[in-house]
Order: structure tokens, then sequence, then C-alpha cells
């Protein structure tokens, strides 16, 4: 390119392929990327809702809630079946505890009489030991084993604890899951978890012993199993009646969605319709009223100049020809302005045409725009393409005219098999597209519907910029 300045040609030089993170840091040689190609074409809206989406997110919730309500139930359904086992448990021991032990308990327990202890060992073998219970000691409230269905736990000493102790002080039933780490329960433990239940017995004459006894915990699990089959069965059921009831609910309410975004998008494009033919017919009626008009009064101004000439009236033809002058400024203006309300035809002008249109403008602010098309100045674009190509160098070049203080600006368009790239670099004073994006200034909202536009014909428009060091926009459409 030739005519731009070193930075300019520096700004060129060092623009790659735009990053790869839309919103990413932005300073000299970083891009900041607008937009992303889209899988459709087409206006549409930010956010389309499916209905089909909605049904599977609701039927993924439903999962998870189920997951979790199977989780919350085994865990309340394990909990439940403990207290009742333990329960059941503390029945059964204080049953066989008055029909069963205490009747055969005598004085001679205490002091180790053989024939007490047999009297005692049989009725427990008989009666208690069995499938529920495994396990049965007597104490003395000093923590002597008295008794036990295991010999090698009688006479030895242990520490009753806190729970054991009240038990014996206030006469009462205690029940809990045992905790088989504890040195007395050394033959217990490779029967799994049990269930220790103990109260105080007396003796004839009186005195107060601990009769302990301990339960499988295996009806736990049973129990547990039974209770959160029937617990998940309910809850199932009642999911899957719920999710049948709302799911043609929500299916109605989708569809009455999609309906009405689909209507707001249709009145939406109608507006923008509106507004371009609008726009046409404005720019059509000054084009063909007061353009021509001028024009017509330029040529008669020029005669009139021309015969005070002839006329030897230097004077008046001086002045004619300044107003002659003032009028063809006058519809250059008026040319600039229709082709920023409403853009020439591409199909009749061409995009080569309106661009140089576009410079035009430019340069008469003495900004120097170079322009480089391709040797057929076609782009492959349709002619919706062409029309985003435009409006985004438009919207380029009137930010240079209006803030960059740019001295020179460099417009390139170049096509390749997969589409057609833009590129606009400016030697101004550049600025921050992400505090632009994120808060843009009242009134201000170009970037934006650059991108929104962008997105809408499926391209990807990116920006590399930062204050002091030029701005470079590159826009890539991809090919019909």
């Amino acid at each position: 390119m030739t005519g731009t300045g070193p930075g300019l040609r520096d700004l060129l030089l060092g623009s790659g392929e735009p990053g790869a993170a839309a919103g990413g840091a932005t300073g000299r040689g970083g891009w900041l990327r607008l937009t992303r190609p889209e899988s459709t074409k087409g206006p549409r809206p930010a956010a389309e809702i499916k209905p089909r989406d909605v049904l599977l997110q609701l039927a993924t919730a439903a999962f998870v809630v189920l997951l979790l309500v199977a989780f919350a139930g085994s865990w309340a359904s394990q909990r439940l079946a403990e207290r009742q086992a333990v329960n059941d448990a503390a029945q059964a021991a204080d049953l066989m505890a008055e029909a069963v032990v205490q009747p055969t308990l005598s004085d001679g327990l205490v002091t180790g009489d053989p024939a007490a202890v047999a009297a005692v060992d049989s009725a427990v073998r008989q009666h208690v030991l069995g499938r529920a219970s495994v396990r049965v000691k007597i104490w003395s409230p000093q923590g002597k084993v008295l008794y036990s269905d295991e010999r090698r736990l009688v006479g030895q000493q242990f520490h009753l604890n806190d729970r054991e102790q009240q038990a014996l002080r206030d006469p009462s039933l205690q029940a809990e899951v045992s905790d088989l780490g504890e040195e007395e329960n050394q033959f217990e433990r490779g029967q799994g978890r049990l269930l220790e239940v103990y109260r105080p017995v007396w003796t004839p004459g009186g005195q107060t012993l601990l009769f302990e006894t301990y339960a499988p915990y295996g009806p736990v699990s049973a129990r547990a199993s039974q209770l959160w089959r029937g617990f998940i069965g309910i809850m199932l059921s009642s999911l899957l009646i719920l999710l049948l009831l709302l799911a043609p609910i929500l299916w109605r309410l989708l569809r009455r969605l999609k309906q009405s975004q689909a209507a707001r998008e249709h009145l939406l494009q109608r507006a923008v319709d509106a507004s371009t033919e609008e726009r046409e017919r404005i720019a059509g009626t000054l084009h063909d009223g007061v353009v021509q008009d001028l024009a017509a009064t330029s040529f008669a101004v020029s005669g009139a100049a021309s015969r005070a000439a002839a006329a030897g009236q230097p004077r008046l033809a001086r002045d004619l020809d300044a107003a002659a002058g003032t009028v063809r400024t006058s519809i250059a203006g008026l040319r600039s302005l229709l082709v920023d309300i409403y853009p020439p035809s591409m199909s009749a002008a061409g995009i080569g045409d309106a661009l140089e249109n576009l410079a035009a403008a430019l340069r008469t602010r003495d900004v120097v725009v170079d322009i480089a098309m391709p040797p057929d100045r076609q782009t492959g674009l349709s002619e919706s393409g062409d029309r985003l190509l435009f409006r985004v160098t438009q919207e380029c070049l009137r930010n240079v005219s209006r803030h960059s203080r740019a001295t020179s600006v460099s417009v390139k368009v170049r096509r390749d098999d997969s589409g057609c790239e833009l590129t606009i670099a400016d030697d101004g004073v550049g600025f921050d597209a992400q505090a632009v994006l994120s808060a843009p200034e009242r009134g201000h909202f170009g970037l934006q519907v650059m991108r929104d536009l962008v997105r809408a014909e499926d391209g990807e428009l990116a920006v590399r910029t930062s204050p002091g060091e030029g701005t470079v926009w590159r826009l890539r459409l991809p090919t019909p």
C-alpha cells in the first residue's frame, strides 16, 4: 500500500490472527475478538429457546433430584432402621432379663458359686442366645464380669462407661450401637457390628447387677433396605407423575414463547425494512429533486458567468463563478450525505465504487485514504454480505473522522476460497475496546451495532487497538 505513514505500516504488518478468546486482553499486537462464527446464518435472538432442550434440561434436573432423593432416602432409611432395631433389641433384652435371667439369679453368683453360675448359664443358652442375641454378660457394679457365655471373660475386671454406671444408679434400659474397639469386646469383634443393650437386674438378696446383651446388626440392614425401597418407590412415582403433568403444560408454554419470539423477530425485521425503505425514499427524493435542481442551478449560474464575462463585466463574472462553485460544493456535500443515509445499490454501482464514495468524504478532511481491492473489484459475497462490508467500513471511517484524529487510513479487501476479509487500519489515537464494550458512552452504540450485524451474517469481527497505538479492524465473512 502506498501513501501510508510508518505507524500505519507497523499496524498492518503486525496484524496476525485474532486471539481465540472473546473478551481477552488487548494491547499492542493483541486482538479482541468481538464475534465468533455461528452454526447458522440470519438474524436470530441471542438465546433461542428450544422446547426439546428445555425438556431435556427438565429430565436432567429430575434425574439429579432423584439421585439426591435416593441418597437422602438411603441415609434416612438407615438411621430410621437403626433406631427401630435398637428399640426392638432393647425391648427383647428387657423381656429376657425379666422373664429368663432375673428368676435364675442367686446371691451365690456374686461370690462365684459354680451352681449359681451354672443355673444362669443353662437359662441363657436355652432361652437367650440365638438369632436375637450373640453374647450375654452380667456385671458387678465394680466392673467385674460375673457371668458370660464367653467363659474367658468371667472374672475379668473392666471399667464401666458413664451410661452403664448411669443405668445402675438410676435403673433404666439403655441401648446403642456397640463400640467394639473397647477391651471388653475383644471376643465380639469377629461378628460384625452389634447392638448393645443393658439394664440392671437384682439378686434375691437385693444386690444390683448389670445385665448386658449383644444383638446382631443384620436386621438393621434388612429393615433399612425395606424402608428405602418403599420410600424411593413413593418418591419416584410421585416425581414421574409430576413430570407427566408438567410436561404438556411446559411444552405449550415453550411453544407460545417461541411463537412470541418469532413474532417479535418478524416485527423487528419489518421495522428494519421499513427504516431502510424510508431512508431509500429520502435519498431518492434528495437525489432526484434537490441535487438535480442544484446541478441545474450550477449550470445556469456558470452560463450567466460566461455571458457576463463576454459582456465586459469581469467583476460580475467572478461573483457568479464563486456562486457556481459554492453550489457545486453543496452538491458534493449532499452526495456524501446521501451515501451516509443510504448506500448505493451494490448490484448497480458495485462495492468498489461504494467504498470510494466513503473514502471521498473522508479525504475532504485531509485524511489520506488508500483502498485496495481484488483485481475484479468483487468480494464474492452476496448482496447482503456486500452491504454489511459497506456498513462496517462506513462505521469504521466515521469513527476515524469523529474520534481517532488519524492522518492516514488503509482499507484492504482480500478474497480467498473460504470468504472475504476486510482490514481497516488507521494511525490515530486508538481506544480501550473492552471499556467501550462494557460501558459505552451515552448515545454511542456503533461498536455494539457492528458486532450484532456481523454475528447475524455468521461473520467474525475483531479489533486490535489500545490508547495511543492506532486501530486495526478485521472483518471475515464466509463465502455464500
